[in-house]
């Protein structure tokens, strides 16, 4: 089930990614010691009171540099009606109300959704008559925060929560494969999309999803049931869309959510870009099944090295998804498109895939006699035992003597030797080390 997204727009410099930043805490250290992926940190989650929802800050999404400022944060103004169900409009208790302020909040309030207005560097008693002013919005009663001190975000996170969508379970059985495309604009998801369902010819019929506007597409082949993940998202383009590259964070994080094998589509033509890795990252740091999908191979020019080349490249642009199979395809001419399905299968099986205690611990056991855990501070680590707790994906954790001194190094020695005990193909495995008298 996808999570309510909240976005926070405003004009520059009220504060936006500290408030971002404060709400979403240390949520993306997980990511911060995996080699090669790169961030830019205008998405996360949160959680409030029991709620859990993704959270967007729009003055990341950068807009073409000759746009001047007002046009700019209407279109960051545009995204977040379009995309999210509760918005938080910052201003900033020390300049007042400007002209833009006036104008995004007139396109705020048309939108009918639920806003939240946050007066930012309320930094002491002083200002805090400061708030009254932001009454005339018309939005209720603004909460006084302080990104640099940290106050109010409680308040703020209440209203958020209190403003969230109930959102419905969704209905598919168990095995069904959810898949979702993501990729930059003009990598060819669309095309990717109907290629796809236009050799099957077996579309059942096209179901709501439980988000807005977004419509999920069952088919069938080979005797097994997929969904294709928003659909309908993929193929709305509006002018928004058309002028922002990070537009593509917003939809897609949605579809991460709810899928369980992500497609990430890359443009065979143009190569890997930066953005590639940003949208990339979203799927690892979900915990996704993923495989990349490199689309547009009929018209590279080839000899019978390019392929094995261009596989080097994903393998060194994406050095935290070294586990995500490569598929060469073309949407266009369906070149290669059979084989796209029968990889889905493999790596949603391998998503799930349970191992007995034991046998992951006969793997853990030859893995520690061969490379022993190094010395920290004069102190061994002892592995005591590993179990796995979880699927989707396959998670670990692993019981020793001292947390502290599992480096990470470690940790990543171990996570290989299990990969290659048992295969888990195209998913992440996550591995928490934990002092073994957590266990009871």
């Amino acid at each position: 089930m996808a999570r309510p997204v909240v976005a926070i727009v405003g004009r520059p410099n009220v504060g936006k990614s500290t408030i971002f930043n404060r709400i979403i805490g240390d949520r993306l250290s997980i990511v911060e010691d995996k080699p090669g992926i790169t961030r830019d940190r205008i998405y996360g989650i949160a959680e409030w009171n029991g709620k859990s929802f993704s959270i967007i800050d729009t003055g990341g999404i950068e807009i073409d540099g000759e746009d001047i400022i007002l046009k700019s944060i209407r279109m960051q103004a545009e995204l977040a009606i379009e995309e999210a169900d509760v918005i938080v409009f910052m201003s900033d208790a020390k300049a007042g109300i400007t002209q833009a302020d006036e104008e995004v909040a007139q396109m705020l309030y048309r939108s009918g959704k639920p806003v939240i207005v946050a007066v930012n560097k309320v930094d002491n008693l002083d200002r805090a008559e400061l708030i009254y002013e932001f009454y005339s919005y018309g939005f209720g009663d603004p909460i006084a925060v302080s990104g640099s001190h940290g106050t109010g975000i409680g308040d703020l996170l209440d209203a958020i929560t209190t403003n969230l969508p109930e959102l419905e379970e969704e209905h598919y059985d168990d095995d069904v494969i959810r898949v979702a495309l993501i990729g930059r604009p003009n990598v060819g998801k669309s095309s990717l999309v109907n290629a796809i369902l236009g050799e099957e010819r077996v579309i059942v019929s096209d179901i709501a999803g439980t988000t807005r506007d977004a419509i999920d597409t069952p088919f069938e082949k080979d005797g097994q049931k997929y969904v294709l993940i928003d659909t309908a998202g993929m193929r709305k383009r509006g002018k928004v869309y058309e002028t922002t590259e990070k537009y593509s964070v917003m939809r897609a994080m949605r579809a991460i959510e709810r899928a369980d094998v992500v497609l990430v589509v890359i443009n065979g033509e143009e190569g890997i870009i930066e953005q590639d890795k940003h949208i990339a990252g979203y799927a690892y740091e979900a915990g996704k099944a993923s495989l990349f999908v490199v689309n547009k191979w009929d018209v590279v020019d080839k000899d019978d090295k390019t392929m094995h080349q261009f596989e080097t490249k994903i393998r060194d642009h994406f050095l935290f998804m070294t586990y995500a199979p490569i598929v060469f395809l073309s949407a266009k001419t369906k070149q290669r498109l059979q084989k796209l399905l029968p990889v889905v299968q493999h790596v949603a099986q391998q998503h799930v895939m349970r191992i007995q205690t034991h046998l992951l611990n006969d793997v853990i056991s030859d893995a520690v006699a061969i490379n022993p855990p190094p010395t920290d501070k004069g102190r061994r680590l002892r592995i005591n035992y590993v179990t796995q707790v979880a699927v989707k994906p396959p998670t670990m954790v692993v019981f020793v003597n001292d947390p502290e001194i599992m480096h990470f190094s470690y940790e990543r020695y171990l996570e290989n030797k299990i990969r290659a005990a048992f295969n888990f193909e195209g998913t992440p495995i996550r591995i928490f080390t934990r002092r073994k008298s957590d266990e009871s």
